[in-house]
């Protein structure tokens, strides 16, 4: 599999996605890109902006909410992109619309998967790792399960500065290890992975990794992951 997982798309200061230029185009090269825009409302405007923000790259991007038959087109698709937004109702769409074996069916048939933010929680087992508020109901909470491990998108740092009292990051993450047996991996803005057949490389930023089995560890840029 060829995965590109992004935290987020916008970092603080620069253009949407102009963190990840160089990767972007190494990425996908001259494969046209099925942009799947359903984790916002407006999904022309979102398509518009997304192809505005890989044109630097010289990847060309259309919507898949414009084929006549998504799933079909999704299936055939040789690269496909999942923006971010509300990942609830990314996947609702994404169920409704037969969507989710379509994308899987072409990932193991060799097409590229890129996603940021909610588009990188799809392609866990589950969506129970997201930051999002569950707007809509999605039909469940299974994934793509395209990697074997969750991620948090977004993941902050707690600040001994701050007075909020409610839980860190941290702390539910924690939650969630006392539910499910499943490693969790804290991509911090401005971080990546990227998976290829010679395994899963932290890009950008460092990252955190939580585990029932062991302390929260620290993992550098440039470090191969082991978990699965």
């Amino acid at each position: 599999m060829d995965l590109l997982l992004l935290s987020n798309s916008t970092n603080h200061g620069q253009e949407r996605l102009g963190h990840v230029r160089a990767e972007l185009r190494e990425f996908y090269g001259d494969r046209e890109v099925l942009f799947v825009p359903y984790a916002l409302a407006d999904h022309d405007a979102y398509t518009a902006a997304i192809a505005d923000a890989f044109a630097p790259a010289g990847v060309r991007v259309r919507g898949v909410h414009t084929a006549p038959d998504p799933a079909s087109a999704l299936a055939g698709a040789q690269a496909v992109f999942v923006g971010g937004g509300n990942t609830f109702r990314l996947l609702r769409a994404m169920r409704r619309g037969g969507l989710l074996d379509a994308v899987r069916s072409a990932v193991h048939a060799g097409a590229r998967y890129g996603g940021a933010s909610a588009g990188t929680n799809l392609a866990c087992p589950s969506i129970r790792t997201t930051n999002d508020m569950p707007i809509v109901d999605p039909g469940g909470f299974d994934a793509l399960g395209l990697i074997g491990f969750q991620i948090n998108p977004h993941y902050l740092d707690s600040s001994p500065d701050s007075v909020h009292m409610g839980e860190t990051r941290a702390e539910r993450i924690g939650e969630f290890l006392e539910e499910n047996d499943v490693p969790v991996l804290g991509l911090r803005e401005g971080a990546w992975l990227r998976i290829a057949s010679d395994g899963t490389r932290l890009h950008g930023r460092d990252a955190v990794l939580f585990s029932r089995a062991a302390p929260a560890r620290e993992l550098p840029v440039g470090t191969r992951l082991t978990i699965s």
